[in-house]
């Protein structure tokens, strides 16, 4: 008699909320938080959760936005309008390129 068995754990990428969030790097609202959580599989078919990961955000122009990465770079963080894509001075309200309001 022979089995063959297929499985192991995979990790399945969960969305938190269904609000969109600032991205705290480039500025742009569309970033959702997100988790990774680890489940164990047999045939591909997620039966039980055994890790929940650490919530971060994901922004849809920077990619994964980590905790770490946030605190490293909210010093260095130079405003980008939204519509436009230019990089801004910090006290500007208006961008002086396209007129939309920041």
């Amino acid at each position: 008699m022979f089995f063959f068995f297929i499985g192991g754990v995979q990790p399945k990428t969960v969305q938190l909320d269904k609000n969109p969030r600032t991205c705290p790097i480039c500025g742009l609202s569309g970033a959702f938080l997100k988790r990774v959580d680890h489940w164990i599989t047999i045939f591909f078919i997620p039966l039980f959760r055994i890790k929940k990961g650490e919530p971060f955000l994901e922004c849809p122009r920077c990619g994964p936005v980590f905790k770490e990465e946030v605190a490293s770079e909210r010093r260095e963080i130079i405003p980008i309008c939204p519509a436009c894509g230019r990089q801004l001075s910090p006290e500007y309200k208006f961008c002086p390129f396209c007129g939309k309001k920041l």
